[in-house]
């Protein structure tokens, strides 16, 4: 089954609650890390726990595959073998940290996960279809996001943010120093995943203000995921 397939996350724990699971896709410079803080801190002030993580890494094996991954070492060996290390990684995050957050009650805010593989290794066809929802089913294991946050930006507009942000000296990763026209490319693959599952993704327009975004995401969520104030 594919994530555009996919139903939401069984929840079958009799005693506590079942966390709730969102995860922020988008391309270079879309604002993911900034909006997933700002939304963990509006979670926790109405009472809600939250635990916030990313990819690759998350989990103390993943962060390790995160490292190698990122530094462009694997890239020689082709995109199959990229696309099997990042479910690797995926399959270690989804036991160690994201699991057994949500089985707690907790709700897992998650800086990329599976659909950003479908994109940066399937927009060119260099991972078939087949192998990805092949490596997706195994590195899952029956997780899947509640509402997937989109973070629409041009690309170029994310590339200039992205470098901005780099320190002195600091190089391009593995990903940003790939051509403007491929980074457009997954632009518009990101776009085709929103599109093919709209009761999962929200597009949300990050050329807006940092506060913008941050209101637009917060009426998604509450809106979707029927918030409620947990406090005494």
């Amino acid at each position: 089954m594919t994530l555009a397939m996919a139903q939401p996350t069984a929840r079958t724990e009799a005693k506590t609650e079942y966390g709730r699971f969102v995860t922020f896709e988008g391309g270079e410079g879309a604002g993911k890390s900034t909006q997933m803080k700002r939304l963990a801190e509006r979670l926790n002030e109405i009472g809600y726990r939250v635990v916030t993580t990313r990819e690759p890494g998350g989990s103390q094996g993943a962060e390790v595959l995160r490292h190698v991954l990122l530094s462009g070492a694997v890239e020689p060996l082709g995109p199959k073998m990229e696309a099997t290390l990042f479910a690797a990684a995926r399959a270690d995050h989804v036991d160690q940290v994201i699991r057994p957050a949500l089985v707690s009650g907790a709700w897992v805010l998650c800086d990329r996960f599976a659909d950003s593989t479908r994109v940066y290794q399937g927009v060119d066809g260099a991972v078939s279809p087949g192998m990805i929802e092949l490596l997706e089913r195994v590195a899952l294991d029956g997780v899947r996001p509640d509402i997937t946050l989109l973070l629409d930006v041009p690309a170029e507009v994310g590339l200039e943010r992205a470098a901005r942000r780099r320190a002195p000296g600091e190089r391009a990763d593995r990903f940003e120093k790939d051509t403007l026209a491929l980074h457009r490319r997954r632009r518009e693959a990101f776009l085709s995943l929103a599109r093919a599952e709209p009761s999962r993704f929200v597009v949300v327009d990050a050329t807006l203000s940092a506060d913008g975004v941050e209101t637009a995401i917060w009426l998604a969520v509450a809106g979707r995921l029927a918030l409620a104030s947990k406090g005494g």
